[in-house]
């Protein structure tokens, strides 16, 4: 499946991609409404944000492949602490939502600079990492909610429903990727 994966066109990848990502915002809120079943929501979360950050990584490497990976790492970072802080393992004392909102912040200039999305997604979604940054402090993240988290719902939902609906600019995408040296026909 993944070597199918890999062989779709950037299109069907992108669109692949907001499945994953609509599957990681239906199942954090699964696991807001049911406690009881709230490690397994979290499991089923983390595994598709990871899918959602592998796709991305290769959808934006065309862009800037050094950022793209720098994207990637704080993601996956994000995603082990996040499911390791229900166990108190985690080897920081930080909010996962930080490394995301560092995470958002990077695609968002991705998005801004690739010519196969539209620039008020990378706005929308650097906006949506600079909501998830007040969780660097506790005190700032509990005195802005539930107001910060608007930026990043709204940010990453506008990215989801886009590569949903319509996925990547295919054309521009092999372009982008041609000129970057990181494609042929």
């Amino acid at each position: 499946m993944i070597e199918r994966i890999a062989e779709a066109s950037p299109r069907l990848r992108a669109r692949i991609a907001g499945v994953f990502y609509l599957l990681t915002f239906v199942t954090g809120i699964f696991s807001l409404v049911f406690v009881s079943d709230r490690l397994i929501a979290n499991f089923i979360a983390t595994a598709c944000y990871i899918a959602v950050t592998l796709l991305f990584y290769d959808l934006f490497k065309p862009v800037n492949s050094r950022r793209s990976l720098q994207a990637a790492l704080f993601s996956l970072v994000g995603c082990a602490i996040g499911a390791l802080t229900p166990f108190h393992l985690a080897p920081f004392h930080i909010n996962s939502l930080v490394f995301f909102g560092v995470y958002c912040l990077l695609i968002g200039c991705l998005i801004f600079r690739s010519t196969f999305l539209p620039r008020i997604l990378g706005v929308l979604m650097a906006i949506g990492g600079l909501g998830w940054l007040t969780f660097v402090s506790p005190q700032l993240a509990e005195y802005l909610s539930p107001y910060n988290f608007a930026p990043g719902i709204v940010g990453e939902g506008a990215l989801t429903f886009w590569l949903l609906v319509a996925g990547v600019n295919e054309q521009r995408w092999k372009e982008q990727a041609t000129a970057a040296g990181s494609w042929t026909n």
